[in-house]
């Protein structure tokens, strides 16, 4: 039966229904994120729309594979106590100082998004932040949210920040672009991170209200059934975070090495930064700071198999034309226009699409139109590629447009205004903020 209405429909059709159901069942946010994608994939293959080779290829893709490897390091530092133990620091830190030592949290909270996975990061402070803020007398409310947001916004510094960037960079290669490396889009993702960063200091305050302060202390805060799709086919489940772990000195130390030494070779390019996380992965199992099945455990399935589903898609939009002619019509669309005018478009159109899709689909769908509206404007792909890349993650206006938000949102019993109130401005000043920094550093 598949077989005959791939035989009935053209490539470009089938695709074009898949990607329309795709994104349907998105914005309808009932269904797992990462089974909707595939599901799109597995009709995509019926069809034939897409070879088995294909998808192959795209369940070991570079991204794939980094993330997986960057999944069991982190989980690594997990399991060896040594998150748990950078917390109880923290926590000290501030019972000494106050309101500072929250926001130092805050911001220590985004720098480690950067290079670690942020679910773990606002699962393990989220609870340290809402309880140290009570016996200070301030509201939880004014600092939750703003945490959630530093870890996003800490995610866009670093090519491994985000799955986002990952995803961006492998469909960039594909379209003939040469590949980021793990700090090109830094002096972009600081910038927008410093000025989103004063923002949250700045107006929490005025923008989140007190309100009533209830809050669920027991292990349910961190039970994501009830989550909504998008939310969970992001960043993966937090519940493998809940325990606290004790700290293992020799791990930690073990585990925190590798880490650093597979940002810092794949930094000065001995190797591709998915080879360099593999490697530090399988050690970690060779040095038995993690077992095979700990390893296993930490790979978030969930994640990898939302951003190969989102692959498949975006290989069959390729190779049905079906990319090309939605391209070529946005070109007619926008030709006269500036690059910068087109910079500005494109930026806009990714941040408000990545509130209602996942952010696997907005680099899927907005990444070749990058390259192709860059090459018809005869201007250089990389500020469009970097701008898909720092809006694809910039979700803050609702809570379910990002796991973190969603764990927040539930955590401080906030209210859906609350973030469009608070997450709205900060979306258009990220947005401003970004396109001078990409003009600045990534001319056309």
């Amino acid at each position: 039966m598949v077989k005959q209405v791939g035989s009935y429909l053209s490539p470009q059709t089938i695709t074009l229904m898949v990607l329309v159901a795709v994104v349907a069942a998105m914005i309808w946010d009932k269904l797992r994120s990462d089974v909707v994608a595939l599901t799109g994939a597995a009709v995509l293959l019926l069809t034939g729309v897409v070879r088995p080779i294909q998808v192959q290829g795209a369940f070991a893709s570079p991204a794939i594979v980094t993330l997986a490897s960057l999944f069991v390091i982190a989980y690594a530092m997990e399991l060896s106590g040594l998150l748990d133990a950078t917390i109880k620091a923290l926590v000290t830190l501030c019972r000494r100082i106050g309101r500072l030592g929250l926001w130092i949290m805050i911001a220590l909270g985004g720098a480690a998004s950067a290079f670690l996975n942020n679910t773990p990061i606002v699962v393990l402070s989220a609870p340290v932040i809402r309880d140290a803020a009570k016996s200070l007398n301030l509201s939880p409310k004014r600092f939750l949210i703003p945490l959630s947001y530093a870890a996003v916004l800490g995610g866009g510094c670093t090519l491994i920040g985000t799955s986002t960037n990952l995803l961006v960079n492998d469909m960039a290669a594909v379209a003939g672009q040469p590949k980021f490396s793990i700090f090109e889009i830094t002096p972009v993702g600081v910038p927008i991170a410093v000025v989103g960063g004063l923002y949250l200091l700045l107006f929490s305050h005025r923008l989140i209200g007190s309100g009533r302060d209830e809050t669920n202390d027991s292990d349910e805060t961190f039970r994501i059934e009830q989550e909504p799709g998008l939310a969970g086919g992001q960043v993966g489940s937090a519940q493998a975070f809940g325990p606290s772990r004790k700290l293992q000195p020799l791990k930690a130390l073990a585990s925190f090495a590798v880490f650093v030494g597979v940002i810092g070779l794949a930094a000065v390019n001995v190797a591709p930064i998915a080879a360099c996380a593999f490697a530090g992965a399988v050690l970690l199992i060779l040095l038995r700071v993690v077992t095979a099945d700990e390893a296993y455990s930490g790979l978030r399935a969930d994640v990898l198999m939302l951003i190969a589903g989102m692959l498949v898609l975006g290989i069959a939009l390729d190779v049905s034309g079906l990319a090309a002619i939605a391209t070529d019509s946005l070109i007619q669309t926008l030709d006269g226009l500036s690059p910068l005018l087109a910079l500005i478009i494109i930026y806009g159109v990714t941040l408000f699409a990545t509130e209602l899709l996942s952010n696997a689909t907005v680099a899927v769908l907005f990444t070749p139109i990058a390259v192709a509206l860059a090459e018809a404007l005869h201007a250089s792909p990389r500020p469009f590629l970097v701008a898909v890349m720092a809006a694809g993650s910039a979700a803050f206006a609702t809570p379910f447009g990002y796991q973190t938000n969603a764990l927040v949102y539930q955590m401080g019993r906030y209210n859906y205004l609350d973030f469009v109130k608070f997450g709205l401005p900060l979306n258009l000043l990220t947005w401003v903020a970004g396109v001078i920094a990409i003009q600045v550093y990534f001319p056309f």
